[in-house]
């Protein structure tokens, strides 16, 4: 307008603490309102071939599985294919022997470590009747929620966010779809969104995956803490909270928080019960143990916690998720703040029901 730049802004409270250096680099400015829907639309319009680009290759070419190369691993495994039957061919006893004495090795040193993790678990009480500090001013969550073909999870999993105990002017969820999944697209249109939940479009690109999604999606982010939820996780009302209070006093070397998991529907048949004795043991006996062994704690794939500031450090060098996320987890200590921590607020989980009764 004129002479004058326009700034567009959300937050117009903010505008004075700018001023100056918006003065220095535009000249004189000019204040204008909008809404952060619409400054995301544009700048998606405008940047979505370099945001797409700059999610696929935020890891370095030489930690990324980005450059794989099909044929290359298919020859490979032929080649390792073809030299264990010439082995079983030409020595079967030998190889057979030698197989059995790997397996075995393994499976004891697996247990071993489960055994050590028991325990530690059990002879080291020291996070019971644990009192806490309520912190005095509650941080803002970041949520990320990557949807894909999940037509019929994404309305149950509203109810479930509605239920969350959490000041919602400090929530941000944001539910990540692909720009081709039109189905998703289409069951979230129908529905109306409450205004601390939002959209957020994938563009186009070389790559599909969600630790893809999740690093587009990171960007446009806001909050103190970034969550990670899946489509049909039911969150503990009170989780939140506990992370909130968890992050005040577990001290600044803590990066990342994860919840305990468990099943809602674990009574209804054999597969789903030993879904929940499996992850009952992992969560509340093995995670546990290792942590108080000082060991590198795993981290599952969904109801994670981190620091915005350290995630967003590490993200510039690696993929901020994976399917299961052993390389952050280890990652974590090449910070100033480098621990991960198990609190046993749960997350709930539904597992397939087919095939056993």
């Amino acid at each position: 307008m004129g002479t004058d730049t326009i700034i567009l802004t959300d937050r117009p409270d903010h505008f004075d603490r700018h001023i100056e250096m918006l003065r220095e680099q535009f000249g004189p400015v000019r204040l204008a309102i909008t809404t952060r829907d619409e400054i995301n639309s544009a700048i998606t319009n405008l940047c979505a071939a370099s945001l797409a680009r700059g999610a696929e290759t935020r890891v370095a070419a030489s930690m990324s599985s980005r450059n794989w190369n099909a044929h290359r691993a298919m020859i490979f495994g032929l080649c390792v294919l073809f030299t264990l039957v010439f082995l079983f061919v030409q020595f079967p006893t030998a190889t057979f022997q030698v197989f059995c004495i790997w397996a075995i090795v393994m499976l004891a040193l697996n247990m071993g470590l489960k055994v050590a993790a028991a325990l530690a678990c059990i002879s080291d009480p020291k996070t019971k009747n644990k009192q806490n500090a309520i912190p005095a001013r509650l941080p803002k969550f970041s949520l990320l929620i990557p949807l894909y073909r999940e037509t019929e999870i994404a309305e149950h999993l509203l109810e479930r966010l509605l239920e969350i105990d959490y000041p919602k002017e400090l929530l941000d969820v944001c539910l990540i779809t692909e720009r081709e999944d039109s189905l998703t697209r289409a069951a979230l249109g129908r529905t109306v969104l409450p205004t601390w939940i939002r959209p957020i479009v994938v563009p186009d690109g070389s790559l599909r995956t969600k630790p893809r999604a999740l690093n587009y999606a990171l960007d446009f982010t806001d909050g103190s803490i970034i969550g990670v939820y899946d489509a049909e996780d039911a969150p503990a009302p009170d989780q939140l909270r506990r992370v909130a209070e968890e992050f005040a006093n577990c001290g600044p070397r803590v990066a990342c928080i994860q919840g305990v998991l468990d099943y809602y529907n674990d009574s209804t048949n054999w597969l789903t019960r030993c879904f929940t004795v499996e992850y009952a043991t992992w969560f509340r006996v093995v995670l546990p143990g290792l942590e108080r062994l000082k060991l590198v704690v795993p981290l599952g794939g969904t109801t994670l916690f981190s620091n915005a500031t350290s995630l967003k450090t590490l993200a510039d060098g690696m993929p901020i998720m994976s399917p299961k996320m052993p390389i952050l987890a280890c990652a974590l200590p090449a910070l100033d703040t480098a621990q991960s921590w198990l609190i046993p607020s749960r997350r709930k989980k539904r597992t397939a029901a087919s095939g056993l009764g």
